[in-house]
């Protein structure tokens, strides 16, 4: 199944999760999971959430992202990987000074 994140609309998320500023995402779901195209300009944010049923795992394309991981903080930039198990925390936060784009799948 090839998913075209091109041809789909892209939805402004204001204060996601709890967030700062908005998420834009482009995203395709059904029952096994969900797979996301997201852009976070600088200062924005995703809320501090916890994963109780699922994990997800976001891959930086673009810019730079700090996590607030459980009690811990960690840093990412384009081509690196964020993992967080079912069970565990995690906030997704811009910033740096050029717009962040991941790719997320929540499974």
């Amino acid at each position: 199944m090839i998913i075209k994140f091109i041809d789909m609309e892209e939805k402004a998320n204001p204060q996601f999760k709890g967030g700062l500023g908005e998420t834009l995402l482009r995203a395709f779901d059904d029952e096994y999971g969900k797979i996301m195209l997201g852009k976070l300009e600088p200062g924005c944010s995703i809320g501090l959430h916890t994963h109780e049923t699922n994990s997800e795992i976001i891959y930086i394309v673009q810019g730079r992202a700090d996590y607030i991981y459980d009690k811990g903080r960690e840093h990412a930039e384009a081509g690196d990987c964020h993992y967080c198990p079912k069970g565990h925390s995690h906030s997704m936060i811009n910033n740096g000074d050029e717009p962040l784009i991941f790719f997320a799948v929540v499974r």
